[in-house]
């Protein structure tokens, strides 16, 4: 997996309202140091094939779809995971994986940025390991929040990816704050890092059958229990795990 900044990913979908201050996590001292960049990276590259790309590859947009590990995929980062797909073009794709916790809840979190969260709602809501590039970063999936100026097309926040579906993904430290402060989206989910995948090497992993895909379901994302996110994403194509053959994903 190519890594990249998610704001180069972007096709003319990202915009803001001012300078993005981005969303990061204080350097790690001692055993934290287990989330570093290096050592996620590492254990993330996944078997690519040569395979014929001659079909055009452009023609394929899974954003705002959710990729499903099947069950050969073994890697540690990826192994039953559901990865929320915020960005697919012809240059690679960027996702959240949303189903796998992290050590550390949204309180934690804040107060590791200096904030104090007001909402019960969320203080023992889990930070999510979002995939294995810039561990350090957050990244927040949220439902549509427009800036006060009332235009749609606006985002209320200084570094946000409009997500063609209705969700966004918001890599300022603004949408901490607004959280922070009892105000700020409904529903989120954060993550720290985020996969990705380099010019038509989703493309080929797809053709070796790591992953299904299916159009993405915010239900899962927001409302579904962590343990129950894979099954219930398999749910959305009528599938069942044990209709699954574990070899598949082995290429």
């Amino acid at each position: 997996m190519k890594k990249r900044h998610p704001v180069n990913v972007a096709s003319g979908k990202h915009r803001g309202t001012g300078y993005a201050r981005p969303l990061v996590l204080p350097p790690a001292r001692g055993r934290e140091k287990r989330h570093a960049v290096r050592e996620a990276w590492g254990s993330a590259k996944l078997p690519v094939k040569s395979v014929d790309m001659s079909t055009d590859s452009a023609s394929i947009d899974l954003t705002n779809h959710f990729l499903i590990a099947m069950p050969g995929l073994e890697d540690d980062t990826f192994a039953k995971s559901v990865i929320y797909l915020c960005e697919h073009s012809e240059r690679g794709a960027l996702g959240l994986v949303i189903n796998k916790p992290s050590d550390i809840n949204l309180q934690n979190l804040l107060q590791k940025v200096d904030l104090m969260l007001r909402r019960e709602d969320l203080a023992d809501t889990p930070v999510f390991q979002g995939g294995p590039v810039q561990t350090e970063r957050g990244f927040v999936l949220h439902e549509p929040m427009h800036a006060d100026s009332g235009k749609p097309e606006e985002s209320g926040y200084a570094s946000t990816l409009s997500i063609p579906g209705g969700l966004e993904m918001t890599t300022s430290r603004d949408v901490l704050e607004a959280l922070s402060t009892g105000v700020g989206p409904r529903r989120v989910l954060v993550t720290l890092g985020y996969a990705s995948w380099g010019e038509g090497q989703l493309e080929s992993e797809l053709a070796e059958n790591t992953w299904l895909t299916v159009g993405a379901d915010p239900g899962v994302i927001f409302d579904t229990p962590v343990g129950q996110r894979w099954d219930k994403a398999l749910g959305l194509l009528g599938l069942e795990a044990w209709m699954l053959s574990p070899e598949a994903g082995h290429g």
